[in-house]
């Protein structure tokens, strides 16, 4: 059942909260907060909303329009486990004080569109939606970068290179290999008990959990599994898991990343997403094409394909995010579809149930605004279906094992990030059809990534020096 405004005023009372915390999402996918005292949360907050200015967010309003409204989500209410006072945190939209609808780039509201213009489709009714984040938790990280040099260093007693260090209290020597942390018990996993701690805090905060383990890169890296959810609901707990992962990880001592790719020569952190459409109770997915599909599922697959270099920007929106999507590691840079092959940019999970059946896109990275990059890979699937896009044939021999002519033939995702901005920009019709995207977002979010393309292209990298300094 969903809360309403009245369970969340009781909610407040019971809980003896001192402060009501409204949280949004920028463009860039970071969450925003301002807190009102209790006694300053009246009822009417979710009627009236609570003003705030929207010229100093990043990609948004100038300042001559700056005025905007934060409108709680009343289903969204839950307690903070992180505070010394109790606090309740409320997710909310973006509003336009003017005519009261959602802004044109508040992210939430464009996901909210998305599940809308999939109503009107008529094709189905609930978009589901499954990421698995991967992230690390270093012991600390440590860079600057002015005009004398730059450097980053990364501490980790789990990483293969502390095998050498002097710790108080004496180097125990227990540590996995590299690519060697998938998934050796503890003391080689020495993050038991902070994973522990942040699956405790999500179930706390209505975040379903359903397995966590270390990943594949010997130096912290670990994956807490959640439970799917339909679209703006599970972008909701995208936002909360990174909340919890960070806090829980300050907490002792640590610090957490979700950036793709902090290591050089380990795995990078991917966020693999599940997604199926329903209509009327029913998994549109299921057929009997290949690996258990339906034809429904097998264009949604075409439209993510075709529209996969474009898709990029959303969901690899980092300079960062490209030194993960390398060809010949494990990364899914081929934009084929598999029910094996990992590497492939769609796998189909193998399940017993065929009201599990989904598809899972394996390029994008937890750095994506979740609220966008599921609006988007909806928006790429429906489009596929409307127009009865075929992905062509499956791909289950392993993709790097293909003769050169063969392996020619299956495109790649994007390299860079100014590549997929410029394939966004072309390729922008399907994010816009039925008013879901606007032309005037896109401009914004494009001119916003550009900006750090541009840093990124101005500024010298030490292995720069590696390669050229004595030429």
């Amino acid at each position: 059942m969903a809360m309403t405004a009245a369970d969340v005023m009781k909610m407040i009372k019971e809980k003896e909260v001192k402060f009501v915390d409204l949280r949004f999402t920028d463009t860039r996918g970071k969450e925003q907060h301002v807190s009102v005292p209790v006694k300053a949360f009246e009822l009417d907050k979710f009627e009236s909303g609570h003003f705030f200015d929207g010229s100093s967010i990043a990609g948004w309003k100038g300042i001559e329009a700056s005025d905007m409204l934060l409108m709680p989500d009343p289903d969204s209410a839950r307690m903070d486990p992180f505070t010394d006072e109790p606090v309740l945190n409320l997710t909310c939209d973006a509003v336009e004080p003017s005519d009261g609808k959602g802004y044109d780039r508040d992210p939430r509201t464009v996901a909210k569109r998305a599940e809308a213009y999939l109503k009107s489709t008529g094709l189905g009714d609930t978009a589901y939606f499954g990421p698995e984040p991967e992230f690390f938790v270093f012991d600390s990280v440590t860079w600057n970068v002015d005009m004398s040099g730059c450097f980053v260093k990364i501490k980790s007693e789990e990483a293969p290179w502390s095998s050498g260090e002097e710790y108080e209290g004496g180097n125990m020597g227990h540590r996995a290999p590299v690519k060697g942390g998938y998934f050796p018990v503890p003391p080689a996993d020495t993050l038991q008990d902070i994973r522990n701690a942040m699956v405790l805090a999500l179930e706390q905060q209505g975040v379903e959990c359903e397995v966590h383990h270390h990943e594949v890169a010997a130096a912290g890296q670990n994956e807490i599994g959640t439970k799917f959810n339909s679209l703006v609901k599970r972008a909701d707990w995208m936002q909360i898991l990174k909340y919890t992962v960070w806090n829980v990880a300050h907490s002792y001592g640590k610090t957490a990343t979700f950036m793709p790719k902090p290591i050089v020569g380990d795995n990078g952190s991917g966020m693999h997403v599940h997604q199926s459409v329903w209509k009327g109770g029913q998994n549109l997915f299921t057929g009997n094409g290949y690996a258990g599909l339906s034809d429904f599922a097998l264009f949604y697959i075409g439209g993510i394909i075709k529209h996969a270099k474009a898709l990029n920007a959303i969901t690899n929106p980092g300079t960062n995010s490209y030194k993960r999507l390398v060809p010949g590691f494990e990364a899914p840079i081929n934009l084929a579809y598999s029910s094996r092959n990992r590497s492939a940019a769609c796998r189909i999970p193998l399940v017993t149930n065929p009201k599990a059946r989904r598809v899972e896109v394996r390029f994008p990275d937890p750095t994506t605004n979740p609220y966008l990059a599921f609006a988007a890979m909806l928006m790429a699937g429906l489009d596929g279906v409307q127009n009865k896009i075929h992905p062509g044939d499956p791909i289950d021999k392993n993709l790097y094992d293909l003769p050169p002519s063969q392996a020619k033939k299956v495109p790649n995702v994007c390299s860079s990030l100014d590549m997929a901005l410029e394939h966004l920009d072309k390729d922008r019709g399907f994010l816009t059809a039925g008013g879901v995207f606007s032309d005037d977002m896109l401009d914004a979010y494009i001119a916003l990534k550009m900006e750090e393309v541009t840093r990124f292209r101005m500024t010298t990298h030490p292995v720069e020096f590696d390669m050229y300094y004595s030429l």
